[in-house]
């Protein structure tokens, strides 16, 4: 993928154009970003050195409109919370206020309009699609995830669910036959599948438990610079668009209906 190198320039031509109109430039405010600390790439993976994810790549676009240096802190998902509310950090992603935490109350932090949409499903091989919901005996889920939509079956032992650390020791273990199926996001789900061919081939069953989720930017003190990034996102439709793009993260809509299309 060379998308690398394409966000780079964006990012630089967008710095160049505010640089012009801004004419002189004071002093940066720093404004500190806390992030989770795994790899969810394409989507994000703020461990990694070089590029981390289309997220990253939307933020700095838009910290090239601004006078603000970007900071970003990957760390546990409890603790993101533990640190805005203390206020040792100014945003944390990502977040969403149909998400639950035992730290902050939702209703003190404010939300920005999605930065992206993540699509969290039932992730298995693609030959066992169309077996049903009966045939996943053996879930596996990373750590820091609800099973949500199989929370009824795991109470009622129909679903045996079984905690990993991440998505490749998920993928690792249906590959090894010792789950059934994964929840998972899908476009994470393909990445590591593309950097790891050993591991085999995964899809999606559009007809077993899903979901589509945004993803948002969530601080509880700084709601003028988020109001600002809501511009931002508005503003440069065209641009997060082709972040998508060279990113290759698609809309649940449009991944449900390519799948529905492939297999039913």
């Amino acid at each position: 993928m060379n998308s690398f190198k394409g966000i780079a320039s964006i990012v630089s031509r967008l710095a160049i154009v505010f640089f012009i109109v801004a004419g002189s430039y004071s002093r940066a405010d720093t404004v500190v970003i806390g992030t989770q600390n795994f790899h969810y790439y394409p989507h994000y993976d703020f461990t990694s050195d070089n590029d981390k994810g289309l997220a990253w790549a939307i933020f700095e676009a838009f910290r090239a409109t601004t006078n603000h240096e970007f900071v970003y802190i990957s760390m546990p998902v409890l603790r993101l919370q533990k640190e805005l509310a203390k206020g040792s950090v100014d945003f944390i992603y990502p977040d969403n206020p149909k998400w639950y935490n035992p730290i902050i109350s939702n209703t003190l932090k404010t939300f920005s309009r999605p930065v992206t949409k993540a699509l969290g499903g039932t992730i298995l091989r693609p030959e066992k699609v169309g077996a049903g919901i009966n045939e996943i005996r053996r879930l596996a889920m990373p750590l820091g995830f609800t099973p949500v939509n199989w929370q009824e079956r795991v109470d009622n032992q129909l679903t045996h669910l079984i905690r990993v650390n991440d998505t490749l020791n998920a993928l690792e273990l249906i590959a090894k036959n010792k789950a059934d199926a994964a929840n998972l996001e899908y476009h994470v789900t393909q990445h590591i599948a593309s950097q790891q061919p050993t591991l085999g081939k995964f899809t999606l069953d559009p007809k077993l438990p899903h979901d589509g989720v945004a993803f948002m930017l969530a601080t509880i003190n700084h709601t003028e610079l988020l109001a600002e990034f809501n511009t931002f996102l508005v503003s440069h439709q065209a641009l997060i668009k082709r972040l998508h793009q060279q990113y290759q993260i698609k809309s649940p809509e449009i991944i449900l209906n390519n799948l529905s299309d492939q297999y039913y």
